[in-house]
């Protein structure tokens, strides 16, 4: 245990360290050309940075895989986080860019400018020149909390990318470490492993890397939603209290990502187990309970968004920006990977046929597929039983999670956080656990350290593969996943 820990120490100090070589480093300015070190960031220096960041990840990875195989305890596994976590708090941002449309947004706001109707070229300035090329002139589709926490870093650091850069470091691991604390204690709740919900949901690399390192504001929505979760299943006392407040946290989470919505409905079923009564309850109670559930539910949604909205100084145009990020082409999403299959064939029918058709084809069917497919999987998820109602709706909310996540337009690894949170809190089948290893591992080899991705370099789709089946057979060397990682933990009010 202790050289685990101690590898994973020293992968995060290369991260951190290659991170200001071969990360998403500054444009204009930094630390790096104020020490005199730039050489380090461009041409033979940046390519030796980026072994150091690439060993880094790596050694990191290695680490992670080692310490689950090991089925360390609550305590050594959340030893190991914050262990890990240290280095990176004081890494530049690595594998994005999107740190600094964060810091230009607010600043927009701050000026006058509205995001959802302007690009960043609007307002030029140091900001602007650290945004990536893709976004400059693109509005953004983050809610009124993200901007009104934008708005509220510029207005103190001024234009200073440095201080904005610290700032925007604090707030990933306030939210990061809220995902710390609420998902081993959902786990605990609903009688799942909270060794296993600890070490997958939250020192996962994918987790580090890209919540920590990127400083993606997946962050704050997480913890947001984790919190708020634990709020509405935890309680035995007051319960419509803790339910209320835990449906504000999840639309504070939507007031910075619409994302953490699709929590919402499943919180509905929880509330109708809770208070419709048994199996035997009649169905006009039932229907009643559903729906004042439902417009509860909404109220608190709109009140607490609308209220955001009014202090942030914004307005409700992210709603019509959503999918205004569509321009981003990977095979995370299930819609891109289905029209780069389909576009070889139909070539061979058609030489004319162009990609940019198949892509908006099966970006609108995969639209209408997202959206019945999250009705289905919230239906299947109803409370049956009311014992398990709670893991069942937060089960349904990973599940559904899932679906979005394959379906969208536009998918990015940070995107999955969402889901690899929740996956280990309930009693998941075992070959849920294994996708959730390896499809990690290869989600967090996915992504160079200044933002590019892998995935069209054919020696990434030679060795992805492999290395998730590898982790896999590290982690569960006889595939003893029930006996071994998913083990039951009850909580202790419930035991």
């Amino acid at each position: 245990m202790q050289r685990t820990l101690w590898l994973g120490v020293a992968a995060s100090v290369c991260i951190a360290l290659g991170s200001y070589g071969a990360g998403a480093t500054r444009n204009r300015s930094g630390l790096m050309r104020e020490l005199g070190l730039d050489a380090l960031t461009y041409g033979h220096g940046r390519g030796l940075m980026d072994g150091l960041l690439t060993v880094g990840i790596l050694g990191l990875l290695v680490a992670w895989l080692l310490l689950g195989r090991a089925r360390p305890g609550l305590r050594a596994t959340r030893l190991a986080t914050c262990a890990w976590t240290a280095p990176l708090v004081l890494s530049g941002p690595v594998l994005s860019r999107d740190v600094y449309s964060y810091l230009m947004q607010g600043a927009m706001l701050r000026d006058g400018y509205d995001p959802y109707t302007e690009g960043a070229a609007v307002n030029p300035g140091p900001y602007l020149w650290e945004v990536s090329h893709d976004w400059r002139n693109t509005t953004t589709p983050y809610g009124p909390l993200h901007l009104g926490l934008g708005k509220a870093i510029t207005s103190v650091v001024d234009d200073d990318v440095t201080a904005g850069l610290v700032a925007y470091k604090l707030i990933s691991l306030a939210g990061f470490a809220l995902i710390v604390w609420a998902v081993p204690r959902i786990a605990c709740e609903l009688g799942g492993n909270a060794e296993f919900a600890l070490w997958i949901g939250a020192t996962n690399p994918v987790m580090l890397l890209h919540l920590v390192g990127g400083m993606h504001n997946e962050s704050v929505m997480v913890g947001l939603v984790s919190a708020g979760l634990l709020a509405c299943i935890a309680p035995e006392r007051r319960r419509f209290a803790w339910s209320t407040a835990g449906i504000a946290l999840i639309a504070l989470a939507v007031s910075l990502k619409a994302t953490a919505a699709i929590a919402l409905p499943f919180v509905v079923w929880i509330l109708l187990a809770r208070y419709a009564g048994g199996a035997h309850t009649s169905w006009p109670r039932r229907v009643g309970v559903f729906t004042g559930s439902g417009a509860w539910t909404v109220a608190v949604t709109a009140a607490v968004v609308n209220l955001v909205t009014v202090l942030s100084g914004s307005s409700w145009g992210w709603v019509e920006e959503i999918s205004g990020n569509s321009k981003v082409v990977n095979p995370l999403a299930g819609p891109t990977l289905l029209a780069e299959l389909i576009t070889p064939i139909a070539q061979l029918i058609n030489e004319d046929f162009h990609y940019n058709s198949a892509l908006a084809a099966t970006r609108a069917a995969s639209g209408i597929l997202m959206l019945a497919g999250l009705v289905v999987v919230w239906w299947y998820f109803r409370p049956k039983d009311r014992t398990l109602a709670d893991a069942t709706a937060v089960a349904g909310t990973a599940a559904a999670y899932a679906v979005a996540f394959v379906a969208n337009s536009v998918t990015l690894p940070w995107y999955y956080a969402s889901l690899i949170s929740l996956v280990g809190t309930f009693r998941a089948p075992a070959w849920v656990k294994r996708v959730a290893v390896g499809g990690s591992v290869v989600i967090a080899l996915a992504f160079t350290g200044s933002g590019n991705h892998r995935f069209y370099d054919p020696w990434f789709l030679v060795v992805a593969p492999f290395a998730a089946l590898l982790s896999v057979v590290l982690v569960w060397p006889r595939g003893g996943v029930d006996k071994q990682i998913g083990a039951r933990t009850p909580s202790p009010a419930r035991a």
